[in-house]
């Protein structure tokens, strides 16, 4: 026996290209592609037997057949969002499952510190934690939240800050005894430098520096490029192979214990944000609300 509404997401899709007035629109609030809406409704449709919008290249209308459904849409959503806040509530515990999305310096180092108080105070809550530097779907992939990296682009998901994150340049002692220590950008230049491929660009990730008072962001002569994932860098350089820019959080302890030494501090001053990016149009569960609110640097 197959499932009876395993088309959920096919509803959703309809209901929100008609709320966003286009499909691009609602694409950008999804999180996702007018692509994969455009299916999502052509799903829809197929199943009903009926057309619910009428598509054009200049406009989107909405069927008799449509309006009818997307009112009865809206109640049923409506009635399964007061069913979840009406069960989560009782006896004052949270329940179910959170899945997040998290950057591998931030679900190794920062995360499990901010994520460990609200699993103690909320033992029946589930979550699912994919730790990549993949940027997620977070709606095509049933995420109910991500963490980003850097300045985010206007894209209609709900963003909260999480703080901003030093960097600096690192290298291993045994490095700097058989290199030398860099004393300015023109030294830096001529050294093995250690820098990031970006997944989402496949480009090298720039270095952020301070000289002279100004922003600089440079471009490391690669050595070697590493890619996928970004504390690699750091594993390369602790081994002895070059220079990185890393996070501190990350270098930190490896500082102190004398495995990395930081290299042109005067150049340090740059960070980059981390910010908590989850969709706006849901109607969220109390446990991802309760999350949401506990998550601070």
């Amino acid at each position: 026996m197959g499932r009876q509404f395993d088309h959920m997401a096919d509803v959703e899709a309809f209901v929100t290209i008609v709320d966003k007035g286009t499909i691009s629109a609602a694409a950008v609030a999804l999180g996702t592609t007018p692509s994969v809406l455009s299916r999502a409704v052509a799903r829809l449709e197929a199943r009903l037997g009926v057309q619910l919008m009428r598509r054009t290249t200049r406009r989107l209308s909405v069927t008799e057949a449509g309006t009818l459904y997307l009112e009865q849409a809206r109640s049923a959503f409506g009635l399964i969002a007061d069913a979840e806040r009406a069960i989560q509530g009782q006896g004052g515990e949270l329940s179910g499952t959170i899945r997040i999305s998290a950057p591998t310096t931030y679900g190794h180092y920062r995360l499990p510190r901010l994520l460990r108080p609200f699993m103690d105070l909320h033992p029946k809550v589930m979550i699912e934690l994919s730790i990549s530097n993949r940027n997620v779907d977070l709606v095509e992939e049933g995420y109910d939240m991500a963490i980003r990296l850097g300045e985010l682009a206007d894209s209609g998901l709900a963003a909260k800050r999480l703080g901003d994150a030093d960097v600096c340049l690192v290298a291993s002692p045994d490095y700097l005894r058989r290199a030398g220590t860099p004393l300015g950008l023109d030294d830096l230049a001529a050294h093995a430098c250690l820098p990031f491929t970006m997944p989402s660009t496949g480009r090298l990730a720039p270095w952020l520096l301070r000289v002279d008072g100004k922003e600089v962001d440079w471009l490391a002569p690669a050595r070697m490029r590493v890619a996928d994932d970004v504390l690699g860098v750091v594993t390369m350089a602790q081994q002895g192979m070059g220079i990185c820019q890393t996070y501190r959080f990350v270098a930190d302890e490896r500082l102190r214990s004398g495995q990395l030494v930081e290299v042109l501090p005067a150049f340090s001053g740059r960070s980059r944000p981390f910010s908590l990016i989850y969709p706006p149009h849901r109607r969220m569960s109390a446990a991802c609300r309760a999350l949401i609110d506990s998550l601070r640097p």
